[in-house]
């Protein structure tokens, strides 16, 4: 991938790793767990981040129990910076990347500042945590979001695409689909993931996936992400484009499926979601 960027993180307790930026900007996302993040810039855009005289920014991420269990809060990383992010529990933790150009102040995202969002209806109803979409978190280039879809939906839904840069239209971005579905008792959760050729983009993939599994997406309409019955799905989306245009997500539906989207207003949304709420200490009174 040439602008979009993932790593997951598996940290054993006490566990820390050293993260260099290097041309991409970075939020770093629990996935399970909680983690401190130590954040270092460089000295020319230090201004901001604290009080004068101040060490570099630390970020302690209360995060969560599992992508399931509730929305996190997180922290977002500056190109050109440095990062220790250590766990005294251990877990899992997710970095979204972005390559950017401009070098935004480190900062702290709390859980209770997460929009979420029901979209669609009946078994095309899903959530989605607008955790860093292009209106509510200041980035230079990064969007990401977390959709959570309930056993037997169907989400990406129709399929979209966003593989051409049309000025009001479509937004040209690389996408990464990362993947957990909860399990049945002992039983492993699956789903699957569809990406069809489009005029601009030749990705073609059908493919079962399991908890850890990243789907790339270059170009191409992509949809559906299909929810095996009684095996909730999550997955991340990390979305980024190349300089010179906005920071907005703009689809394109296809045109043979777009028409899914007039049944739903005589549907209500499923009666599952949310799939969960902020954790109740990061509520606003």
């Amino acid at each position: 991938m040439e602008f979009a960027a993932l790593r997951v993180l598996e940290l054993a307790p006490g566990q820390t790793y050293a993260h260099t930026c290097g041309d991409r900007e970075w939020i770093v996302l629990p996935l399970a767990g909680g983690c401190e993040v130590r954040c270092a810039q460089g000295t020319a855009h230090a201004e901001g981040t604290g009080p004068a005289g101040a060490g570099p920014p630390v970020f302690e991420l209360h995060g969560r129990d599992g992508v399931f269990g509730g929305v996190s809060d997180f922290a977002y990383l500056p190109r050109d910076g440095r990062a220790a992010i250590g766990s005294a529990a251990g877990g899992r933790f997710a970095l979204v990347g972005a390559r950017c150009e401009n070098v935004l102040p480190a900062r702290y995202g709390p859980a209770a500042g997460v929009p979420v969002e029901i979209r669609g209806a009946g078994h095309c109803s899903r959530q989605v945590n607008n955790f860093a979409a292009a209106d509510v978190f200041d980035c230079d280039r990064l969007i990401a979001v977390e959709v959570l879809t309930p056993g037997g939906n169907w989400s990406s839904y129709p399929p979209h695409k966003h593989d051409e840069f049309h000025p009001g239209h479509e937004s040209r971005l690389e996408e990464v689909y990362y993947f957990e579905i909860a399990p049945h008792g002992d039983t492993p959760g699956l789903g699957y993931q569809r990406v069809s050729p489009s005029p601009a983009g030749k990705t073609d993939i059908l493919t079962e996936v399991r908890t850890g599994d990243a789907v790339l997406i270059p170009d191409g309409w992509h949809g559906p992400s299909i929810a095996a019955p009684g095996h909730d799905m999550y997955y991340l989306n990390v979305m980024a484009g190349p300089p010179g245009q906005p920071r907005e997500w703009l689809i394109r539906d296809h045109p043979d499926h777009a028409w899914i989207r007039d049944t739903w207003t005589a549907q209500g949304a499923d009666p599952r979601l949310p799939l969960h709420r902020h954790r109740a200490e990061d509520e606003t009174p």
